[in-house]
């Protein structure tokens, strides 16, 4: 039997290499390729992870069933020469979310389906989250019975992974922000208290148990709670190290265990850096990857207009504007205040509620448009400057071409530079 790479993972950090691991939350083909580019320059795995609302057993907003998005990676991996088996692919917040508008014997159904196609898929880093009250229940669950569903759903997905050379290892815990970020301008947040941090991991070991699960137990690595780290549309909580030290305390009773920090974006390398030293050894970021690409193509966007006047009917920026305004759905509920206030934060918010529309069909024929007017060019360094200038010291010094891709995919990496850096500091 394989040993699943991250089994032992609260155990990096007492010998030579890695201490943590980032895990890269998005489904854009330029973000994953230049994920497997950072993870082959540093020489690690690469744990790249699906959610719930993104990739389940409908297609989930991305059209993809989990064995479609692992095909969807592997082939950005041959296409890049990344080694397939350094890849770690993980699903995240599994459990009954997409449903929930379902009663809770349905919607618990439904995500039994979903995990065990995850499980099937060869995904082998399970988040269960089934905090989440159905129709008929309360918005939040008791501990209790969040355990009790969690490790029905581990149940499911150790069946389907019986002759598996891989075990799944499990992360648990519920105690985050919603997907995406906070909605609200953010002042403080609390974090998970420390003996509520204790009673999760008490009331799945027994959930778990109570299902003749203890084998499955032992593989649980993780316990997600809040460190007091959260972006909202328009700001970002940073870490407190001192303020999270008597959580972190806490890992000291959980023999096997690290915290998994979600919604890390925007923190910056210092505080991923003490995140990862205060025990928060998987680092999840998102919209802060697809915020940077996002950022890099309006860059381009720009440029385009200067050096080929005339040579579109619409800018990118236009066409997106088209496309969100098109299809609300995924931003209105989140926007707030005035007809303008709701066009910034459509194309600039940190929450970057744009990411769910660059597959839509007028978005990724805009992007690809504009990546074919400068195929074959070299973008001059001072308009680079100009626009796209977190990318210019790395022109200057022959590390990036000055080619449109390059500069796209460097944009994003410099946000993967610091999780890395982080994770192994």
């Amino acid at each position: 039997m394989t040993i699943n790479v991250l089994k032992d993972i609260a155990e990096w950090a007492k010998r030579p290499g890695i201490r943590g691991i980032p895990s890269i939350c998005s489904a854009h083909p330029l973000v994953i390729e230049a994920s497997m580019l950072r993870a082959a320059k540093e020489g690690t795995p690469l744990l790249i992870e699906a959610t719930c609302n993104q990739v389940n057993q409908d297609g989930g907003y991305t059209g993809m069933t989990p064995a479609d998005f692992r095909r969807f990676v592997e082939d950005i991996a041959t296409k890049v020469s990344f080694p397939v088996e350094k890849l770690i692919l993980g699903g995240d917040h599994l459990g009954p979310n997409p449903w929930k508008n379902l009663d809770p014997e349905a919607a618990m159904d439904k995500a039994k389906v979903m995990i065990r196609a995850f499980a099937e898929a060869g995904f082998t880093k399970l988040h269960l989250d089934t905090s989440m009250g159905c129709a008929g229940e309360p918005v939040a669950l008791a501990d209790a019975v969040t355990a009790s569903r969690a490790a029905s759903l581990a149940a499911v997905a150790e069946e389907a992974t019986k002759n598996s050379a891989i075990k799944p290892v499990y992360i648990i815990g519920t105690e985050v922000p919603i997907p995406g970020g906070a909605m609200e301008e953010l002042e403080e947040l609390e974090l998970t208290k420390p003996d509520a941090a204790l009673e999760t991991v008490r009331v799945h070991a027994e959930a778990f148990a109570a299902l003749g699960l203890n084998d499955a137990f032992e593989r649980a690595i993780g316990a997600v709670v809040q460190p007091g780290v959260e972006f909202g549309n328009h700001n970002v909580i940073l870490f407190n190290q001192a303020k999270a030290k008597p959580l972190s305390a806490t890992l000291e009773q959980m023999p096997g265990f690290v915290f998994e920090a979600h919604s890390t974006d925007y923190q910056g390398r210092k505080a991923l850096t003490e995140l990862v030293a205060s025990g928060f050894a998987i680092l999840k970021v998102g919209p802060g990857v697809t915020f940077a690409l996002r950022e890099a193509l309006y860059g381009l966007d720009h440029i385009a207009d200067f050096l080929f006047p005339g040579k579109r009917q619409q800018s990118l920026r236009e066409t997106m504007e088209q496309v969100m305004l098109a299809k609300p759905g995924n931003w209105d509920k989140y926007y707030h205040g005035s007809p303008d206030e709701q066009r910034l934060q459509r194309h600039f918010s940190y929450s970057d509620r744009i990411r769910y529309y660059w597959p839509e069909p007028q978005a990724a024929s805009a992007v690809a448009d504009l990546f074919a007017l400068f195929d074959g060019v070299t973008i001059p360094e001072t308009l680079i400057s100009q626009y796209l200038f977190q990318s210019y010291d790395a022109v200057r010094r022959g590390e990036v071409k000055p080619e449109a891709k390059a500069l796209a995919l460097s944009a994003v990496d410099l946000v993967l530079q610091d999780y890395f850096a982080a994770c192994a500091a």
